[in-house]
């Protein structure tokens, strides 16, 4: 079951059915499932919209499609539009991280969000614009700003997803294996420097404590794993003619 707590998706007066299917598949890569058009220029539901939604076909199927962006917005309570172009207008102007915040806020508050989206040549018109509350703007090089409407979608979608997830920023995957804890790796440099002592690595008395920090602090950062280790194992008795130990 599709919850209505969420803010509807609406491209104004959209050219292409490749792009608005392009669209529905941002979409649903972001949890969005709710699609208004305003006066489609091409079938939302032709083949070249399907193919390109890309397994979302559902959302162009579920699409709900306006004579005019006053229609499609009637039912909402705010109203956030999605600019390149600063309008000769007072309005609130967000990123859009900052949007997702507020959208995400209103949604929890059960207030009806909606997002403009405007044509792929010129965007939201300063009549649609006008209808809004604040405005999005995606910052991106001044020389080149111009999105494809999809993208546009994509990169506003993906930031209000951001806000109902939960995921580390940085993981490690370990997969069969577990990170290697702090004994086994001090029992590893141990052998390690047992090896290095006989093949008369140190050969400098004063320089030999430097060089053992220099080599315990390389594999303390390196998040080595039980695996990790014991390859490591396996690599120096290879290079000192032993066999397999594993310490």
């Amino acid at each position: 079951m599709i919850s209505d707590n969420q803010p509807c998706v609406i491209l104004v007066n959209p050219q292409l059915a490749v792009n608005i299917g392009m669209s529905a598949r941002a979409m649903m890569n972001c949890g969005l499932y709710q699609m208004r058009l305003v006066a489609p220029r091409e079938d939302h539901l032709s083949e070249r919209a399907v193919s390109a939604a890309s397994g979302a076909e559902k959302i162009l199927f579920d699409a709900k499609v306006y004579a005019t962006t006053a229609e499609a917005v009637a039912d909402l309570e705010k109203i956030f539009a999605t600019t390149a172009r600063r309008r000769d207008m007072i309005k609130i102007v967000n990123t859009a991280e900052a949007a997702a915040a507020k959208i995400t806020s209103g949604l929890n508050e059960n207030i009806r969000c909606g997002i403009l989206f405007g044509p792929e040549r010129t965007g939201l018109h300063n009549d649609d614009i006008v209808l809004s509350d604040e405005i999005i703007e995606i910052p991106l090089n001044p020389e080149h700003c111009s999105l494809n409407l999809s993208q546009a979608v994509l990169l506003v979608g993906y930031e209000l997803y951001k806000k109902q997830i939960s995921v580390p920023e940085t993981q490690l995957i370990t997969n069969k294996t577990k990170p290697a804890p702090k004994e086994q790796l001090a029992r590893f440099l141990a052998y390690l420097e047992t090896e290095l002592e006989e093949h008369h690595t140190f050969r400098s008395d004063e320089k030999k404590p430097h060089m053992i920090r220099n080599i315990r602090n390389i594999f303390q950062r390196m998040e080595l794993t039980e695996q990790d280790i014991s390859t490591l194992y396996g690599i120096i008795n290879h290079l000192a003619g032993k066999s397999n130990r594993h310490k």
